[in-house]
């Protein structure tokens, strides 16, 4: 079974993602993290994210190891990731490496951008989930908050205005939902009802 998560930046899709996957036992890519990994490598040396030609190779060098290098939850590596993701050789080389994780048994959940246009498009539960770009802006605050990160909410909001647009925008791969997507807006539940809602879903699917 693989169950599809696409959403915007801050939407909620990945606490969704681990949630559903913890209580049903099976396994979890937070696909948006190798984007943040790629990215990451380009900063630590010294490259620009939007460089095709450097972003295509990092991509193409990925090893799991880097899924676990420090710091790619920043807004930094954040940022770069976006840029990185609208690269159309970037994403070629890596979209074997999200379907072969998305075969293994019992199951799978990723969660991402293009997971049930693109890297899945077969999965058996699709769900897109969003929210307003204001609560989106007040939860992406909130957690650089609370990892001591320094922001302020108007940059916090201007970004993530950004990046929707570039997410949205750009040709390959847009972030959109699937034709057969089912759409959770999140803007005025809370991460239980949200949880209770997919399980929901998921259940009626198997």
């Amino acid at each position: 079974m693989i169950i599809a998560i696409d959403g915007l930046t801050a939407a909620g899709k990945g606490t969704l993602a681990k949630r559903l996957a913890a209580s049903l036992g099976f396994h979890h890519l937070d696909t948006g993290l190798i984007y943040r990994a790629v990215g990451a490598k380009l900063l630590a040396g010294g490259a620009d994210p939007a460089d095709a030609a450097r972003a295509e190779a990092a991509a193409r060098a990925l090893e799991p190891a880097d899924l676990r290098r420090e710091g790619l939850r920043s807004e930094a590596a954040s940022r770069a990731a976006s840029i990185v993701a609208a690269i159309p050789g970037v994403r070629a080389a890596l979209v074997e490496f999200q379907r072969r994780f998305a075969r293994q048994a019992p199951g799978a959940v990723l969660d991402g951008r293009d997971i049930g246009t693109v890297i899945c498009p077969d999965a058996t539960v699709k769900l897109f989930v969003t929210a307003s770009p204001e609560i989106r802006a007040r939860r992406r605050f909130d957690e650089l908050q609370a990892r001591g990160e320094s922001a302020t909410y108007p940059a916090v909001f201007r970004d993530l205005q950004e990046r929707d647009a570039r997410d949205q925008a750009r040709g390959t791969a847009p972030a959109k939902p699937a034709e057969d997507a089912i759409v959770l807006d999140t803007s005025a539940l809370t991460a239980d009802q949200v949880f209770d809602r997919a399980l929901e879903i998921v259940r009626s699917r198997r």
